[in-house]
């Protein structure tokens, strides 16, 4: 399971508005098409607030999400899912992270436990809702990462990139 806005892509403290601002970040795409060919089902959890905020509409989303899913194809990957919050920071839901719903519907989408399933992110919020749900909280330090290293109240799994995560994980799975 993935974040998206810093860990797949650039992440914009202006938020990602367009497909046009939407960039993937180096080794990204190609670190999916890794996780995919050594046995890997790859989703994605994002919240996506700038849709409760009116900065962009559900349309303006599945076209950044259009954009994403085409830009991974052709690196060799796929995303098999996009589970998207895109309730306002105040609205109250269950889905924003660092709550665990996005999550939670994963579980049911797929009928299995989340416990020890990788969950990379680049926030504090991100590695809360994984750990709620007993995922395997991984860090990047792409993003919001580095900030987010040094804030840390336990020490968490980290790598540089997505790449890095990635090619960790494929290793992990061939000596398992």
């Amino acid at each position: 399971m993935l974040d998206r806005d810093g860990v797949i892509n650039a992440d914009s403290d202006d938020y990602i508005k367009s497909p046009e601002e939407w960039q993937p970040l180096p080794g990204s795409l190609e670190a999916i098409g890794t996780l995919c060919a050594n046995g890997f089902t790859v989703v994605v959890a994002t919240n996506q607030s700038g849709v409760g905020r009116e900065l962009f509409d559900q349309a303006t989303l599945q076209a950044i999400h259009a954009k994403m899913l085409a830009a991974v194809e052709a690196a060799g990957g796929a995303l098999d899912n996009i589970y998207v919050c895109p309730h306002h920071p105040d609205a109250g839901c269950d889905c924003r992270k660092p709550k665990p719903g996005m999550l939670e519907q994963v579980e049911r989408d797929y009928a299995c436990s989340l416990r020890g399933v990788p969950a990379i992110g680049d926030s504090t919020r991100d590695l809360a809702a994984a750990e709620q749900m007993g995922a395997r909280p991984i860090l990047v330090l792409t993003g919001n990462g580095r900030a987010t290293q040094g804030s840390l109240p336990h020490p968490v799994e980290t790598y540089p990139d997505l790449a890095a995560a990635a090619a960790a994980l494929c290793a992990e799975a061939q000596d398992s």
